[in-house]
């Protein structure tokens, strides 16, 4: 397609396609008298959250780390259910995101390029979307995780195009900056019309 910025999409998964239902743990976070996002800071502290993202210890594992990160603020019972309601929150695939995604694939290769846990497949499946991308790219399955430059050359690799030919989203804005700094076109994505607005020149045609 000649003229066309891009010629593939690199793409986040979790707060751009995929979102967690914290209901429970919120409630949960109130009955121990803990201010609502405390879980939420014990749970994305490199320490706790390293070595899920690099496939080093599963979910369950994570939540056991959680809870021991909340000891001493809550009771051992009230940090286990914390730890165990965070790693197990539900979660829903935004279908508005999945279309325009699906509309992109017919154009150019898509890839999900994540940092995520051993469990990303099942979770895929469970959300119906494992023929959703071309390839996916797991930060605990390549053993490096974002802003790393190595898992954004790994994705470019997938996608069988050049790294400054690529269109990269994702929610955190450390990432889009990193995948700027490789030469990608970056979107920070906070709602469907960032997406839309990148994708505007396939989803036109």
């Amino acid at each position: 397609m000649p003229g066309r910025p891009f010629d593939a999409v690199l793409c986040d998964l979790d707060n751009v396609i995929r979102f967690y239902d914290t209901t429970e743990l919120a409630g949960l976070e109130r009955g121990a008298g803990l201010a609502e996002g405390t879980t939420e800071r014990v749970a994305f502290a490199p320490e706790t959250d390293l070595p899920l993202l690099l496939g080093e210890i599963t979910k369950e594992q994570w939540g056991e780390s959680i809870a021991l990160g909340l000891a001493g603020q809550v009771s051992q019972a009230q940090a286990r259910a914390l730890g165990t309601a965070f790693a197990n929150s539900p979660f829903r695939a935004d279908d508005v995101v999945v279309d325009l995604l699906a509309r992109a694939r017919k154009h150019m290769p898509l890839v999900l390029v994540t940092n995520a846990s051993v469990e990303l497949e099942d979770d895929l499946a469970l959300l119906g979307l494992t023929d959703l991308a071309d390839h996916v790219v797991s930060s605990a399955r390549v053993g490096v995780v974002k802003p790393n430059r190595r898992i954004y050359e790994i994705a470019a690799a997938q996608a069988g195009v050049a790294v400054d030919r690529c269109l990269f989203v994702d929610d955190r804005l450390e990432n889009v900056q990193a995948a700027v700094g490789l030469g990608m076109t970056g979107v920070h994505y906070r709602e469907p019309a960032d997406l839309r607005g990148a994708l505007g020149v396939l989803l036109d045609r």
